[in-house]
């Protein structure tokens, strides 16, 4: 494993974050293809034997049972000083008033929530999951920096939202002398390029690390368009995300499987080593099986060629933002 400092912060996280995501009880979930806590355990034990450090969950994920697991996982196998745990807060977790969003009131009961699920006195980093529209963004970042002063919080970070909208954060937190945030995790991938508009290039202006999510397209580069698996079949989301440009990815994921016969590696080390490429710290890997995790190891061995990355943006057209609230 190679370890990289996140963004602008003096924290070591491991080049490839585990998403846990696919960790919890389908029954509360909206994803049925996700593990039980069994096979979740498998997984996450099998990351930190392989040097992986950094776990990014959420507490909307399962309505906490991602959190649980993980939780108990790490309590199991990790010193907590070893790891580095990230999770996020807005989603919605219970009927009627306060049940989501970035008031103070929803951010400080979610993150006691949150560090009693994930058994920790602190979260070392804390994403806002999605901007909120209806809190003034003052309160939030407010709210946020009181978390790190508390000591309950190390490092703050936002998902999804509009240059426009994290720049105001971070003009509000520098105006106020409050912590601004570290970290940016967007949708990005080789089939979804638009945070290369505006979004990346600000954050690598301003030291911010980019840890995006759905690296791998939701499995759509790792395999022939026509193949299918129990994700592909009933993830909706991701149907959603990318199903309507079918046209012009199937044309990106052959030069993947091109570019990966050339370097006799697999499509998901491809599209990994491009992100990289591009100056992503650490892409979120979302698995469901422990041998893909050997596979994202071997993509700190490849090394794209310019001419390899030219020939994997080639056919790639602009899309609808997917993601942005």
């Amino acid at each position: 494993m190679e370890y990289v400092k996140l963004g602008n912060t003096g924290l070591d996280v491991s080049k490839i974050c585990l998403g846990c995501m696919s960790f919890g009880d389908p029954k509360k979930w909206i994803h049925s293809w996700v593990l039980n806590e069994e096979e979740s355990r498998k997984i996450i034990k099998k990351a930190l034997d392989l040097g992986v450090n950094f776990f990014d969950t959420a507490n909307v994920y399962g309505v906490g049972s991602s959190e649980e697991i993980l939780g108990r996982a790490l309590k199991d196998y990790a010193a907590r000083e070893k790891v580095v745990i990230a999770t996020k807060v807005s989603g919605k977790m219970h009927e009627g008033p306060n049940g989501s969003g970035l008031s103070r009131k929803s951010i400080l009961h979610e993150v006691e929530q949150s560090l009693q699920r994930l058994q920790t006195d602190y979260i070392d980093l804390l994403y806002i999951h999605r901007w909120d529209y209806q809190t003034p963004i003052e309160e939030t970042m407010c709210a946020l920096n009181d978390l790190v002063r508390s000591g309950k919080v190390h490092y703050i970070g936002a998902s999804s939202m509009y240059a426009w909208q994290f720049q105001k954060a971070q003009y509000v937190a520098e105006k106020n002398g409050w912590t601004k945030f570290s970290v940016m995790q967007g949708h990005y991938n080789l089939l979804y390029r638009e945070e290369e508009r505006e979004m990346n290039p600000l954050c690598l202006d301003m030291g911010v690390a980019l840890v995006p999510y759905s690296p791998l397209a939701a499995g759509r580069l790792t395999r022939d368009w026509n193949s299918e698996s129990k994700r592909a079949k009933e993830d909706q989301v991701a149907k959603q995300k990318y199903d309507t440009t079918e046209t012009q990815d199937k044309r990106i994921v052959q030069r993947v499987a091109e570019i990966a016969e050339k370097h006799q590696a697999t499509r998901s080390q491809i599209a990994v080593a491009w992100l990289w490429y591009k100056g992503v710290t650490a892409p979120i890997v979302g698995i469901t099986k422990e041998k893909y995790l050997d596979d994202f190891i071997g993509a700190l061995d490849i090394n794209l060629s310019k001419e390899d990355i030219e020939q994997l943006e080639e056919f790639y057209m602009p899309h609808s933002i997917v993601g942005h609230q």
